[in-house]
């Protein structure tokens, strides 16, 4: 008897295959393991769209670096662009000519200086507007990731323990610890660790990866902002004294 009841565990178990333990599952086990697979299909998208992207951008940055300091004009340059700008440089170099625009030193003689430096202060601050307008913009959903790292683990272990209790339900229900009884709660405990640990692990690296990558680039607008800004400063400065000496 206890041979034949062996052979009997033994053929249950070859014949049981991993889709028929997750679909003998409880609805709940489903629910879980359903959102585990959707956080990791949509984290994914999230990865590949936001990879594709900051490359893009950083391609984008590239070039309009190689015109910026190609010693061409930067009026033409500015026309260039227009209202069109492709990457976040570009937008605050679009910010800050258009500020330049705006203002004209030139019709007017008196608190030059202090003219100068209100409009110092007006650039910097377009520009530091328009960078954290596009970093923000890179930024989103990334969110999401970090949510879906830090929550996925603890919703697969809710899964685990909820397979647990499930195979002890079924071993008091039945009498029996066979691993007919035991094995719909084990595989729904087993499932659920890995759809969580599936869902948690590529969204943790591509956040750091990515908020890496995001840092870097911020730190690489924000050189752009204080060499640009040098620039309009000396700018600023020559015309001021051209001025003064029109004046004379």
């Amino acid at each position: 008897m206890e041979t034949e009841a062996l052979n009997e565990v033994a053929t249950k178990a070859a014949e049981m295959s991993m889709w028929d333990l997750v679909w003998a599952s409880d609805l709940i086990t489903k629910v879980v393991m359903i959102g585990l697979i959707f956080a990791s299909v949509w984290c994914w998208a999230i990865i590949i769209e936001k990879i594709g992207t900051i490359r893009q951008v950083k391609q984008r940055s590239r070039n309009f670096e190689e015109k910026f300091w190609s010693g061409g004009s930067l009026d033409r340059l500015y026309d260039s662009i227009g209202n069109r700008p492709q990457d976040p440089m570009s937008a605050m170099f679009v910010s800050a000519m258009r500020e330049w625009k705006r203002t004209n030193i030139l019709k007017s003689k008196t608190d030059r200086g202090l003219r100068g430096v209100s409009l110092q202060q007006r650039i910097e601050k377009a520009m530091m507007v328009s960078m954290d307008k596009e970093l923000d913009a890179l930024d989103t959903r990334l969110g999401f990731l970090a949510s879906t790292g830090s929550v996925a683990p603890l919703v697969g272990l809710f899964g685990t323990v909820w397979g647990i209790i499930n195979s002890f339900n079924a071993i008091a229900a039945t009498q029996s610890n066979s691993l007919s009884a035991m094995a719909p709660g084990i595989a729904e405990a087993l499932f659920t660790t890995a759809f969580g640990l599936i869902a948690a692990i590529p969204a943790v690296v591509a956040y750091n990866k990515i908020s890496s990558d995001l840092d870097r680039y911020a730190k690489r607008l924000e050189n752009f902002m204080d060499e640009f800004s040098s620039i309009l400063s000396r700018e600023i400065d020559d015309t001021a004294i051209k001025a003064e000496m029109a004046g004379e």
